[in-house]
């Protein structure tokens, strides 16, 4: 069995969690998380902590895999979490329109990106962006997507990175090279 998963979840106060029907119900400070219950698997919630227990003694991969997603949700209701977006080029840049991202990145129009609920985006300058709410699969989802628009190119680096990103760089072509 995983290691991970026979660690149980803590359960922090002002968090509760719910177990009914097949079903994980998490609500905190920072929004209501719903997830199924994996197959082969249980969740029992006891005082202050939640333990995921195998249905099969052997070998079960989901088991690891719901005792992380519990213990994603329970941190995602009380700190949340966020992704950091560099946009590197000349004259690419970014701006809210209302609840709207507006995305001008080299195309002949700018983009229009529109968030899905439950996630916010702030445009800390006109070149980076934070991705933030309590579901950190869409958290992801959402950053991928933005950066979807303009990934990165290896010869300039130019368009949209995640922060701290290393873009591997390719030489151009070399000028008045002679040809054979």
């Amino acid at each position: 069995m995983s290691r991970v998963g026979r660690k149980p979840v803590a359960i922090p106060a002002g968090v509760t969690v719910e177990v009914a029907g097949g079903r994980v119900r998490v609500k905190g400070p920072k929004g209501d998380l719903t997830t199924h219950v994996l197959v082969g698997t249980a969740v029992a919630v006891a005082g202050a902590e939640a333990k995921v227990s195998s249905e099969r003694p052997t070998r079960n991969p989901a088991f690891g895999t719901m005792r992380a997603n519990l213990q994603n949700m329970v941190l995602g209701v009380t700190n949340g979490f966020s992704k950091v977006l560099e946009i590197v080029g000349t004259g690419y840049r970014a701006q809210m329109d209302g609840k709207k991202l507006s995305l001008q990145v080299g195309f002949s129009h700018p983009v229009i990106f529109d968030p899905p609920p439950g996630i916010t985006i702030k445009v800390e300058n006109p070149t980076r962006l934070t991705i933030s709410g309590a579901d950190r699969y869409l958290v992801g989802q959402v950053a991928a997507n933005i950066r979807g628009i303009r990934p990165p190119e290896p010869y300039k680096g130019k368009g949209i990175k995640y922060e701290g990103e290393y873009i591997r760089r390719k030489a151009g072509k070399a000028a008045g090279a002679a040809s054979a």
